[in-house]
């Protein structure tokens, strides 16, 4: 008997040094064409949705832009929109950050992605934890985590008001009649700890009631949060034993929410390599993770860490002996590094040790790697077990190469998924909740208030 329906979805790469960008075979970050490429092979393969990022400031090294990340890439909702029109049922999903935007305008961005997508629009909801990228705002600064997340709650509730301003059957028209609208619609007040907001919401309700909301955090309130107010978790638990522990315990939270297992998906980001044979495959998989971190990666990690110049460092000789100093940040705005970076050097430094790396091997390992490596029937297979074994619900897929990462996967993989009746063969619905198979949302009260 077939088990588990896996969802799949896609994240456009480009922030991080998993992209390698310097590949003869990769494309621009800003292209229209690549969006679409990407967007449109998801689509082929019936992926649930297309996801972008979002950063609010280009990070910085040594004080200079951190050029080893991808820079400059277009404003996401905007990138979404122009998809809208070259696609027909994949999901639009995009990061949008509540610490330094406002409800309002952000609710009515997305509610208009969702009309004009015809129902496919999510929002992957954020915080800012630093006062670097704060300083690009006006209000500048930055909030304390728990502030964050009660701020990002309120935020989550007030755009919820907002699409239900407007009744589903609000506009008529009633062209005899000359009445375009009915009374009252839009209507909203709030009252809140960190908005106070009222008068009248000029976009009509999306057609999914709202947009389906992403979260991605790890903390305990991030938890918390996902558990009582996500449709989907964006999850960073790749390796099966962690991921268990993780689907177990942010599942566990949802019942004292009044949801069940089913109301939440569970999507860690994967990574994949193909192969005829395995050797290849892991041959590939090798290549890429040192393209992924070169000379110049590894050193820079490492100095973000020490907060240290280590440039005289050979990246493929032993770690440092000097002792980090944790008071200087020289890589600004990657999250990263937040806490304890001392107490992470001393990590790095017994692993160093107990397995012989170098620099450069070093930061390959923690910096992440391959999660899937093997033929196309391994691949699938693998993937399977990962969700029948409660790992997760499906994956979201980053592939390494812009736009043309996700072509083999969709080709050669997709296919097995399918033969194993644990992948649809085609969309049965047109919004991304019937992908999901989400339920639509409850309408809420104008009173409400955080």
């Amino acid at each position: 008997m077939p088990g588990k329906q896996i969802h799949l979805a896609v994240f456009f790469p480009g922030i991080g040094s998993g992209t390698v960008w310097s590949d003869p075979r990769a494309g621009s970050q800003i292209d229209f064409d690549s969006f679409r490429h990407l967007a449109q092979t998801a689509e082929r393969g019936k992926f649930d949705f297309f996801f972008l990022a979002e950063g609010l400031r280009l990070r910085e090294h040594k004080g200079e832009i951190h050029d080893l990340d991808v820079v400059g890439r277009p404003e996401a909702l905007t990138v979404l929109s122009a998809l809208a029109a070259v696609t027909e049922r994949i999901g639009l999903a995009a990061t949008v950050n509540s610490t330094f935007n406002e409800p309002y305008e952000v609710a009515r961005r997305l509610a208009t992605l969702d009309h004009l997508s015809e129902g496919r629009a999510a929002w992957n909801v954020v915080t800012s934890w630093d006062e670097f990228t704060g300083e690009n705002f006006r209000r500048g600064g930055f909030l304390a985590e728990s502030d964050r997340y009660s701020r990002a709650t309120e935020f989550l509730s007030t755009a919820r008001e907002l699409w239900d301003s407007w009744a589903a059957d609000e506009l008529p028209p009633d062209q005899p009649g000359g009445r375009f609208v009915r009374a009252g619609a839009g209507e909203f007040a709030h009252r809140g700890e960190h908005f106070d907001i009222a008068g009248r919401f000029n976009t009509p309700r999306p057609p999914q009631g709202h947009p389906v909301v992403i979260q991605a955090g790890e903390s305990p309130q991030g938890r918390e949060f996902a558990a009582s107010d996500a449709d989907v978790i964006f999850s960073r638990y790749s390796r099966l034993g962690e991921a268990q522990d993780f689907y177990r315990d942010v599942k566990g939270r949802l019942a004292a929410h009044g949801r069940a297992p089913e109301e939440l998906k569970i999507l860690p980001a994967v990574t994949y390599v193909l192969g005829d044979t395995t050797e290849e495959a892991h041959e590939r998989a090798a290549e890429i993770r040192r393209a992924q971190v070169g000379p110049g990666t590894a050193i820079t990690h490492l100095e973000a860490i020490w907060g240290r110049d280590l440039s005289d460092h050979d990246p493929d000789g032993p770690l440092p002996d000097i002792e980090p100093d944790p008071e200087n940040l020289l890589l600004k705005g990657h999250a990263m590094y937040r806490g304890d970076r001392a107490a992470i050097a001393r990590k790095w430094r017994e692993r160093a040790k107990e397995r012989g790396l170098s620099i450069r091997e070093l930061v390959a390992e923690v910096t992440g790697r391959q999660t899937f490596i093997g033929t196309p029937r391994e691949v699938a297979d693998a993937m399977d077990e990962f969700v029948q074994s409660d790992g997760s619900d499906g994956f979201v897929i980053t592939p390494h190469l812009t736009p043309g990462g996700l072509d083999e996967l969709v080709d050669r993989v997709v296919p097995l998924l399918q033969e194993k009746g644990v992948y649809r063969t085609d969309y049965t619905g047109s919004t991304l909740r019937d992908h999901l198979g989400l339920r639509a949302p409850r309408r809420q009260t104008q009173e409400t208030t955080s």
